[in-house]
């Protein structure tokens, strides 16, 4: 028996509540399937999905099934959500998302805690009273360093994200204004400056201003220039979002993430297999490839929010109620 007036019953019987919920879990899937060939291109030397086109083997076979299987669990996964609401879902990607945020947050946070002291005892020459030869020269190697100190941070710290709620971006913030005064304390009042502290300020810098732009974009906060918007109807608003989602947001980050990506020599994966550092070397923090991967995270992330705000968005056009009350001191 169906009840008239239910959500749920309104998009069980309209396609395009369907239709949308596959496209956006069918884009999270393509992601995963991306980044899980990107693995077993760049790990394991599989030649890729588009050496099908010269040759087929069983690497390059399998790599097409990951795409496969991923499109049709995402399928299944919509259609089997197809009873709850798109704000629902939408909901739950964001959700999803901040976990991801909140993991890489503390990444950053962590590591370049680590990472400046490290620097700090290498060049002072303190890790001589600390630390035997092979300690000291493993400390200076960028690899060393990459796989068994930041790498084992990167996963703890999402762990520790499982725990914790905050995004930290506030407490981000403020540890950049900090490492700033003090670099100008040293330099004008100690005469004392070292590149490592401005590698962390460029570091957290960069976490702060990539890692918070989907969250901004949930909260509306990024810069929106208005001439009609404001004065539309709700619904008409929602299907300029929709469409300004596809066109513009999804085409957008996914490039960004489809040519980071691509291949072993590509914008990110050449620096980050080889722990690549800046020209000031040991004096300096070893995370230059980790500004390279942020690029990849901050398209990542982005593409998940559009999905995001795609199925909010068509909830509006078609009048779902439920919609997000957002503080007009926020949104811009």
């Amino acid at each position: 028996m169906i009840k008239s007036g239910s959500v749920q019953d309104l998009e069980s019987l309209d396609g395009s509540g369907l239709l949308v919920r596959l496209l956006g879990w069918n884009i999270l899937g393509f992601i995963v399937a991306l980044l899980l060939n990107n693995m077993l291109s760049v790990g394991f030397d599989f030649p890729g999905i588009l050496s099908l086109f010269s040759t087929i083997s069983v690497q390059n076979f399998s790599q097409l099934a990951i795409y496969l299987i991923s499109f049709f669990v995402a399928s299944y996964f919509g259609v089997l959500r197809r009873s709850t609401t798109l704000r629902h879902d939408a909901d739950i990607i964001h959700r999803i998302n901040l976990f991801l945020i909140r993991g890489f947050f503390w990444s950053v946070l962590l590591i370049g805690l680590v990472d400046v002291t490290i620097a700090f005892l290498r060049v002072e020459k303190i890790l001589i009273m600390l630390a035997s030869e092979r300690v000291i020269s493993l400390l200076n190697k960028p690899m060393f360093v990459g796989a068994y100190i930041h790498v084992p941070i990167f996963l703890f710290s999402f762990l520790l994200a499982g725990f914790t709620r905050t995004l930290g971006f506030v407490w981000l913030a403020l540890l950049i204004v900090l490492a700033e005064l003090l670099i100008v304390i040293t330099r004008f009042v100690f005469s004392y400056e070292q590149p490592f502290m401005a590698d962390l300020v460029r570091y957290w810098y960069a976490a702060l201003f990539l890692f918070a732009s989907a969250f901004t974009l949930y909260d509306e906060g990024h810069v929106r220039v208005d001439i009609l918007y404001a004065g539309l109807i709700e619904k008409t608003k929602g299907l300029l979002n929709a469409i300004g989602c596809i066109f513009l947001g999804l085409s957008t980050s996914l490039t960004i993430v489809v040519i980071a990506f691509n291949g072993k020599y590509s914008i990110i994966n050449k620096p980050v297999m080889s722990f690549e550092v800046s020209q000031t070397g040991t004096v300096g923090m070893f995370i230059k490839y980790q500004l390279a991967l942020f690029l990849g995270i901050f398209g990542i992330t982005m593409a998940v929010q559009f999905v995001s705000y795609l199925l909010e968005s068509v909830a509006d056009y078609r009048g779902d109620p439920g919609k997000r009350t957002i503080s007009q001191e926020i949104a811009h």
